[in-house]
């Protein structure tokens, strides 16, 4: 402007100091002429200068400014891995790098027009957080559906950037549905699809849609395991209504090397009755290549980003076999709880012994999650489970109340993956995973519960399996290329949680914490009172076993069930347990 100024100001003083013998009027034009010009070419730099100030302004509230993004051609776009490969698996974190994603998420917001702030406001508060149900439904159709990210493993290290293209969260934001808040049942009821829709054409039925119409999304994290299609197709094999099953596998492997968990062992034209043919539609892989690979937070992570809001959400290890209809009995026993906000989990049974070759289960007793202490590691102290009890159930006809998560084997409804996502900042995490996502859940308002029944059953490295299982490598071959990220990861993973009280909170990263961290319907200080973990002393009140197995608490706490279902209320319950071991020995 300053600059305008001067040339405006020295132009006028030129012409009124113009000697006698100036030039006719006409030239005289033809300079004003000039000059005006030159001042509109020092505006429109001005302008220009505007613009870019405007562009590299920060965005409030992550809101993309698409017409700044037309006006500006696109621009800043970088290097980002493979293109979506559609004919197949789903193959775009590799290593290399190409000219993907020119046109990245531009069809979201091609028809933005610009308006007043404080309607943008508005209208955001108004929408719906939750997308339209759909069925069927593949990532394969959702070409534009996905965001470049930083490799977590290479950023902790403070490596070069490695971009990947991952899929994008089905909802980004956990907190517009649990609202730090307890989520109401109507919400809920708007999470899920129904394999059929109504008479609108509407798949989200909520609990209208009939128990055999509901989807069912599995999300498997394999690492260059040559069982994950076996277990694939133990799937759909054995579920009574394959129809509504989808399958989600992060498939981490050596090109070349392993084989891709949807590559049947024949050709689809010579025997398409195999099930990875006959559902191939209804599978989805994305692959990674396996020195990407960091752990099974940022595998299960991956896995989540591959929900698309079905009716329900199970996870498992990529060596299970399952039961006969195993579909169907999974989900009585999650609605035979009444309770919206159950998550069925258990270590799994070893597969020896437990079934037989028509799919039906041998076995009448199940684990429950219970046994858990501290242990050191990553430069830390730690709650870890240990092995878990297997008994016959003492509650009948129903899942029994445990305290605990289980990573190996869960079954829930979907919007329990929408509100507690897998953490993206935890790298070269193993143990420490379920005390993130159960202690996570607890607080969002979700009870854990071990299944009555087993539907599925683990191929553990031992007995007959052994010499196998032994076979397959592990992820912590990756170790001294991503040395020391997970003792960062694990000052986060401990600091959300509040389990290292110690630790100065300036010490771990804080990255999206809202997204990746608690709730607001209870505290993980209710959780670590309620259930005896000492928290500053790194100790547990032993013998929690004896209080949970009997059914001491399910019979206990059930009883505050809410009565629209939405969860246990646990001010109501004052209940904290003490080792009754210590007791007798004191008394």
């Amino acid at each position: 402007i300053a600059c305008s100024r001067s040339i405006i100001s020295s132009f006028r003083s030129a012409m009124a100091m113009a000697p006698p013998n100036a030039k006719p009027a006409s030239t005289t034009g033809n300079n004003n002429r000039i000059g005006l010009a030159l001042i509109a070419l020092i505006l429109s730099f001005y302008a220009f200068g505007l613009l870019e100030t405007a562009w590299h302004l920060p965005v409030p509230n992550h809101r993309r400014r698409s017409w700044l993004r037309k006006l500006t051609g696109n621009r800043g776009r970088g290097q980002t891995i493979q293109k979506l490969n559609v004919g197949g698996n789903i193959n775009i974190a590799k290593n290399g790098l190409s000219d993907a994603g020119e046109e990245e998420e531009e069809e979201y917001y091609d028809d933005v027009t610009i308006q007043d702030s404080a309607d943008d406001e508005q209208d955001d508060e108004n929408a719906n957080p939750v997308p339209p149900a759909a069925w069927p439904i593949s990532l394969r159709d959702e070409d534009g559906n996905f965001v470049e990210v930083l490799h977590p493993g290479h950023k902790a290290k403070g490596h070069p950037d490695f971009p990947m293209m991952v899929p994008k969260f089905w909802i980004d934001d956990p907190v517009s549905i649990h609202q730090n808040k307890l989520m109401t049942r109507e919400l809920a009821m708007q999470i899920g699809s129904c394999r059929t829709p109504d008479e609108d054409g509407n798949y989200g039925r909520g609990d209208e849609c009939p128990i055999e119409e509901r989807t069912i999304f599995v999300a498997i994290a394999s690492y260059r395991d040559w069982q994950c299609r076996d277990t694939v197709t133990s799937i759909f094999q054995r579920a009574k209504y394959p129809d509504r099953v989808r399958v989600g596998v992060v498939d981490q492997i050596v090109e070349g090397e392993d084989g891709p968990c949807d590559a049947p062992y024949k050709p689809c034209k010579d025997d398409p009755e195999q099930e990875l043919c006959k559902f191939k539609s209804q599978l989805d892989v994305f692959q990674v290549d396996a020195p990407l690979s960091i752990g099974p937070v940022f595998a299960r992570h991956l896995g989540h980003r591959m929900y698309r809001g079905e009716y329900y959400y199970m996870q498992s290890d990529a060596h299970v076999t399952f039961t006969r209809a195993w579909d169907m009995d999974i989900i009585g026993q999650h609605e035979s709880t009444h309770n919206e906000m159950a998550v069925l989990s258990t270590y799994l049974t070893d597969i020896v012994g437990s079934i037989d070759g028509n799919g039906n289960s041998l076995r009448d007793t199940r684990p429950i999650m219970c046994n858990t202490d501290y242990e050191s590691g990553q430069n830390n102290r730690y709650l870890r489970h240990g092995s878990q009890p297997e008994a016959y159930p003492t509650i009948r006809r129903v899942p029994q109340l445990e305290p605990y998560w289980a990573a190996g084997y869960s079954f829930s409804r979907g919007h329990f993956v929408v509100n507690v996502p897998y953490d993206f900042y935890q790298p070269m995490i193993f143990q420490g995973e379920e005390m993130s996502i159960g202690i996570r859940g607890f607080s969002i308002g979700y009870d854990y519960y071990a299944p009555e029944r087993s539907v599925c059953f683990h191929h553990y490295a031992e007995g007959r399996n052994k010499r196998a299982r032994d076979k397959v490598p592990h992820y912590w071959e990756n170790t001294n290329q991503y040395a020391g990220a997970g003792v960062k990861a694990m000052f986060r993973l401990l600091g959300i949680v509040h389990m290292n009280p110690e630790i100065s909170p300036d010490r771990w990263d804080h990255t999206e914490e809202e997204k990746y961290g608690l709730g607001g319907v209870r505290t993980p200080e209710l959780f670590y009172e309620t259930f005896g973990v000492d928290v500053v002393n790194k100790q547990t009140e032993h013998h929690l076993c004896q209080f949970v197995e009997t059914g001491n608490m399910h019979n206990m706490f059930t009883k505050f069930i809410r009565p629209d279902g939405m969860g246990i209320d646990y001010s109501k319950i004052s209940f904290r347990f003490k080792d009754p071991m210590k007791r007798k020995v004191h008394h």
